[in-house]
């Protein structure tokens, strides 16, 4: 089965974009070799406002050859021309289930703490993988929206950058 993972940027204070969706706050440091991140998916999951965010910096549509996957009941199929993207509208948890039942490389649950909540309390997700930027934004978007207490969380692995990122992965419960 795949994995569904949760990576993301995070403040010191727990946000993963400021009050406007802004993310010039993230350290770019060369030493993370973003191509080998992204060679490990073949999926990319995110809600709309992650999707719509991405689409406003100009990556033009996404070209990662990558399945993009959107959690929208707003969100119109032709909005994007010439992006690939299927939407999902209802029965999340039993879509993202299925989901990770296909065969092919990990799901990379993409931004969107609404969305995180949703397949955090499914028991969906497999890890939280955190890159902590040195910074306090204060207000913006949190890394996850209220509700219910997780269950504890096991640190997989650390790594700490020159650049002052922490590199912190999670497993949403104990290795087998």
């Amino acid at each position: 089965m795949r994995r569904l993972r949760y990576n993301v940027a995070v403040s010191l204070d727990g946000f993963i974009a400021g009050p406007n969706g802004e993310s010039d706050w993230i350290l770019m440091d060369p030493t993370i070799d973003f191509k080998a991140l992204f060679d490990e998916f073949d999926t990319l999951l995110m809600g709309r406002k992650t999707f719509e965010e991405w689409m406003k910096l100009g990556t033009g549509g996404l070209e990662t050859g990558k399945k993009i996957i959107v959690v929208s009941r707003t969100l119109l199929k032709g909005e994007y021309p010439g992006t690939q993207y299927t939407i999902i509208r209802d029965d999340v948890v039993r879509q993202v289930e299925a989901l990770k039942a296909e065969s092919g490389k990990d799901i990379w649950l993409f931004g969107g703490g609404e969305l995180l909540r949703q397949l955090l309390d499914a028991r969906l997700v497999d890890t939280v993988e955190l890159a902590v930027i040195p910074i306090f934004l204060s207000r913006g978007v949190p890394v996850l929206a209220p509700g219910v207490r997780s269950g504890l969380l096991h640190l997989a692995e650390s790594k700490f950058l020159k650049s002052g990122i922490a590199m912190l992965t999670y497993h949403t419960t104990p290795a087998s």
